[in-house]
């Protein structure tokens, strides 16, 4: 049941903290029916489409980012620096809110994590883009030591004269998770328009940010729905220890620490396949589904496998005949490009 004088409080709570605004938003929320006939599903399917957030191709990271962002410029920051793999959806987004912003953006570009692409993996999709947005774009083997090569960026730029702003990976701190207390708050206003209480929110989950920040809104402000994060890095228990940080880190910010106490941090296996970013064949399915018929482009690393995973609790009955079961679409459309040779 959506509290609105609790989400009233949270809301101006977040409104206090600095905030540069990078998102195209609400982001709409779409019923998901081709698919529920095609599945013979029960309960109603619908979809958060955070891939139309807008900047830079959109994807959820840019909510985290204009939390992240207004810090930065609110140090005085005049260069950004992170991190991430050939095709992270986040170091695209980063670009190109630094693009937008003004702002000098170096990237530590970490290559070798994803074995036996495609030829041209490392020059197409989201690192095309990172380049386009004019990042200066460093590549260091994933095996290496990332971090120094990142404090060697940000220490370049000191001797530069210029005041640069780490920007975590995936954006995934306490600040960042405040885009994602806030979109609880934009969710539970399109539910209410909608007149669906959404009982479960399903997503892929992977570096926490987006998964700590759904975790306290909810806590907060709403009793009895479920939050399943989809392990996409075949890392488990790795994801659940992030989460479970970051949230009640980000719940100790507000305030809210109290509604945490009770509320676990459910992260599920079994999606991922062998390693991160190696396709499935659950994933190439969904990725072919959500396309072909409800027009959706899938990332095949993140939503991709979310999407497989959302599709098979589906198809084990995990939801109730009057259920509202929400999956949220986190982005990265240009990560198929990198991955064309399995849907050509």
């Amino acid at each position: 049941m959506h509290d609105s004088l609790a989400a009233t409080s949270l809301r101006d709570t977040l409104t206090a903290l600095p905030r540069v605004r990078l998102a195209h938003l609400p982001t709409p929320i779409e019923p998901l029916d081709r698919l529920r006939r095609h599945l013979g599903a029960a309960p109603r399917l619908w979809v958060k489409r955070d891939d139309c957030t807008g900047l830079g191709f959109g994807g959820n990271k840019v909510r985290k980012l204009e939390f992240l962002l207004a810090d930065a410029l609110a140090r005085g920051a005049d260069a950004v620096v992170s991190g991430g793999v050939v095709q992270s959806n986040h170091i695209r987004q980063t670009a190109a809110a630094a693009a937008k912003l003004g702002l000098e953006c170096h990237l530590a570009v970490m290559t070798g994590r994803v074995p036996h692409v495609d030829p041209d993996y490392n020059d197409t999709g989201n690192i095309l883009l990172d380049r386009l947005f004019g990042a200066h774009c460093v590549t260091v083997d994933w095996r290496a030591d990332r971090n120094a090569v990142i404090g060697g960026l940000i220490d370049g730029l000191k001797a530069r004269g210029l005041t640069p702003y780490m920007v975590p990976y995936g954006g995934s701190n306490a600040l960042g998770a405040m885009g994602f207390v806030l979109a609880v708050v934009e969710l539970l206003e399109q539910a209410r328009a909608l007149g669906a209480g959404f009982t479960h929110v399903v997503h892929a989950s992977g570096s926490a940010g987006t998964q700590a920040g759904l975790a306290v809104g909810l806590a907060a402000l709403v009793a009895g729905t479920e939050l399943i994060g989809l392990d996409i890095d075949a890392e488990p228990e790795r994801v659940q220890r992030d989460v479970t940080r970051v949230a009640h880190e980000a719940a100790e910010r507000l305030g809210v620490s109290d509604a945490m106490r009770d509320r676990p941090i459910n992260v599920v296996s079994g999606y991922a396949g062998e390693a991160y970013g190696l396709p499935t064949d659950g994933m190439i399915e969904a990725v072919k589904l959500g396309a072909r018929l409800e027009g959706l482009v899938l990332d095949p690393v993140y939503p991709g496998k979310g999407f497989a995973g959302f599709i098979d609790l589906v198809r084990q009955g995990r939801f109730a005949a009057d259920d509202n079961v929400l999956f949220w679409h986190t982005g990265g459309a240009p990560a198929l490009f990198a991955y064309r040779s399995l849907f050509g």
